[in-house]
Parts: structure tokens; C-alpha cells; sequence
């Protein structure tokens, strides 16, 4: 096996993508249009790479955030992606370190390394790694909720629980109707709907162009769009959707709470697994939920919506870091604790509270997703 290359180039890149998308529980978030993406927002990123006989067999996308002048840190997120055999996944993961090691420099101090690898079990190879010293906005969810596509359609329905069934059945009967639209307007509506969910809520929104920067690069890439559910001629509910190897992900989203009767929403994600199924893709991912022993949760309610689908429950390894420097680490963690406003990489924050209006009928009123 080689030592791990720095994939500089276009070519190295694509490379890696297809690798990616490949590998059957990689995660977008580990690609390089993602890496771009997140450049928008103060990350830099570099590559560890390792291949066999030319054949890429692992590695990490890793990504560094400085989070104080000269104190950084850095962030696997869906990684690192390993081999299947433990042996191997133990050298490939060893060598990932050695090279992020060799990237620290005297000009800052790297806090800690922090990883979320899309792994159901710990593998008997990881040592040194700990939970999180605090609760902060540098998180995705570790639990989500998969919809297996590759059952027909009337077997997907079937699967659900009876009133998610009802209510998709509720949509139709009052009319509503699903769209698909990436134009400036849809765009535009699409934030307008975010910015009442969020407003809705007391938080803050994420401003255009950060949504202007991922919707631009997932066109690019054909790699996401954005979709309606209409009643009446107005949009009620959007969901933004990435596309990646075998799965297709609701990521963000929001509803309004006029007609919140028409069951808007539940259409609207039936139609985006109709969608994905034909492109395709073998599984739609909710993103996130909570356990079902936790009901105080903050996304306790939320994912009752969710669980209405149906689907199979993921379950990964919790959020791990690997202290560096103790000092930078702590100074870290007293930043998070400061912090009034969550919007890191879970920080739809308005996708992770229960609407009000929850309790006041069966559809949320906002339809829960979660970005970066």
C-alpha cells in the first residue's frame, strides 16, 4: 500500500468522488464538491488518500477550521471511509493520522481532531479517542432514518405506519401538487419559506448566499434540487435533496402554516422517493433523528413526523475527538459553551425544535431536515 497522496488536482479529486460514491456507506460530506462548498464558509480541506496497486482503498477529506487566531482544528465528517476488512481499515486509518500530523504547523495550534465516521459498531483498532469535552455546533446527527427504495411502490406505502399513509392520501385529495424548481425563483422561495420556519422559531437564519453557494455547486455537480409541495397555487412546504452514490437526502427544509390541513409535507416527500427511486438511488435519508428512549430530546417530536414513513433506523458511533494540545482544547470548548446561537454543521436550527402548532394538528409545521 502507498503512503497517503494529497489529492491536488482535478484528477486526484474526481478519483476520490468515484471512489466515493462507490463505497456503499460513504457520505457526501466526505466529497470534494462538498470540501468546496464548505470553503464558502471558512474551512480549508485537504486530502489523505491511500491506495493499493492504484486502487484507492480508504481515506479522509479533512477539513480545518480555525476557530481563534492561531488555534485551529480539524473535522472528518461521514469519515474517515475505511476498508471492510479490520486489519487493513487499522493500517488505512493509522496512516490518515500520520498525515494529518505531518499538516499541523508551529503558526497554529490544532486543538483536536474530530471525526464522524458512518460506522454502526467502534472498530477494535480505535484508541485515544474521546466524546466531546461540550455539547457545540460542530455536529451532525448520528441517528438518522433510511427508506429502502428498491421495494416498489405500493411496498414502500405499505411499510409506513397507517397514518403516514393517511395523510400522504390527504395531500392528494386536497389537490396538492409536488414541483421541482431550481430557478432564481425557486431559489427565492425556497429561503422565503426557511426564513418564516426559522423566524417562526426565534432563530437565525442562514443568509442567501449561503444557500446560493450549495444550491450552485450542487447543480454544478448534479448532485441536489429543490421541491415544492403547492396547494392552491402556493407553496406551503420545499425540501432541499442531495444526491449521492446510492442514497438521496432531504438536508433542509420548512413549511408554512397556512393549510396545514392539506397535509402538505407527507406528499411532498413521497414524491421526492418516487423521484429518487427513479433516478436511481436505493435509499432517502431523513437526516436525523432522535432515539426513541430519549423523549426530551429536542428532536423528540420532530421525528415522530419522520417515523411515520417508516424505514430502517442507522445508528452510528457518536462524535469522537482526539485531543492535540489540551490548553487549545479547553480554550475550544469554553468558546462552544459561550456560544448563544447553534449553527455549525447540524445548525438547521429550526429543523431540530418542536413547532408549537405540532400539538395543534398532525403536520409539523416545518418539515424537519438538517444542514451544514
Amino acid at each position: 500500500m502507498s503512503a497517503p497522496c494529497l489529492p491536488s488536482t482535478e484528477d486526484r479529486w474526481t478519483a476520490w468522488d468515484r471512489f466515493l460514491e462507490a463505497t456503499p456507506d460513504a457520505g457526501f460530506m466526505q466529497s470534494s464538491w462538498w470540501a468546496d462548498f464548505r470553503a464558502t464558509t471558512g474551512y480549508e480541506h485537504f486530502g489523505a488518500i491511500l491506495k493499493h496497486r492504484n486502487d484507492i482503498v480508504g481515506g479522509a477529506m479533512v477539513m480545518k477550521y480555525s476557530f481563534a487566531p492561531q488555534e485551529c482544528f480539524y473535522y472528518i465528517t461521514d469519515g474517515p471511509v475505511l476498508p471492510v476488512d479490520e486489519s487493513l481499515a487499522g493500517e488505512v486509518f493509522e496512516a490518515i493520522l500520520e498525515s494529518i500530523e505531518e499538516r499541523k504547523n508551529e503558526e497554529e495550534t490544532a486543538s483536536h481532531l474530530r471525526i464522524e465516521p458512518r460506522w454502526e459498531r467502534l472498530p477494535s483498532f480505535i484508541s485515544g479517542f474521546r466524546a466531546p469535552a461540550v455539547a457545540d455546533r460542530f455536529v451532525e446527527p448520528r441517528n438518522t432514518l433510511c427508506l429502502d427504495l428498491r421495494h416498489s411502490e405500493a411496498a414502500i406505502l405499505a411499510q409506513m405506519k397507517p397514518k403516514g399513509r393517511y395523510n400522504i392520501g390527504v395531500a392528494r385529495r386536497h389537490g396538492v401538487t409536488i414541483i421541482e424548481d431550481t430557478s432564481d425563483r425557486g431559489l427565492a422561495d425556497f429561503q422565503s419559506i426557511y426564513d418564516a420556519t426559522v423566524t417562526r422559531q426565534g432563530f437565525e437564519a442562514k443568509p442567501p448566499d449561503y444557500f446560493e453557494a450549495l444550491i450552485s455547486i450542487l447543480l454544478s455537480r448534479q448532485r441536489g434540487s429543490i421541491f415544492f409541495a403547492e396547494y392552491q397555487g402556493k407553496r406551503l412546504a420545499a425540501a432541499l435533496v442531495v444526491y449521492f452514490g446510492r442514497r438521496a437526502t432531504y438536508f433542509f427544509g420548512g413549511s408554512l402554516v397556512e393549510h396545514r390541513s392539506a397535509m402538505a409535507p407527507y406528499l411532498l416527500h413521497f414524491e421526492i422517493m418516487r423521484r429518487a427511486k427513479a433516478m436511481g438511488h436505493e435509499w432517502y435519508d431523513l437526516w436525523g433523528v432522535a432515539p426513541e428512549n430519549q423523549p426530551d430530546d429536542p428532536w423528540a417530536d420532530i421525528s415522530v413526523f419522520k417515523r411515520k414513513f417508516g424505514g430502517v433506523e442507522v445508528n452510528l458511533v457518536p462524535t469522537l475527538d482526539y485531543v492535540y494540545d489540551t490548553r487549545a482544547y479547553a480554550h475550544y470548548g469554553a468558546m462552544q459553551t459561550d456560544s448563544a446561537i447553534t449553527e455549525g454543521d447540524q445548525d438547521d436550527v429550526a429543523q431540530r425544535v418542536q413547532p408549537e402548532a405540532q400539538r395543534q394538528a398532525d403536520e409539523p409545521a416545518l418539515v424537519p431536515g438538517l444542514g451544514g
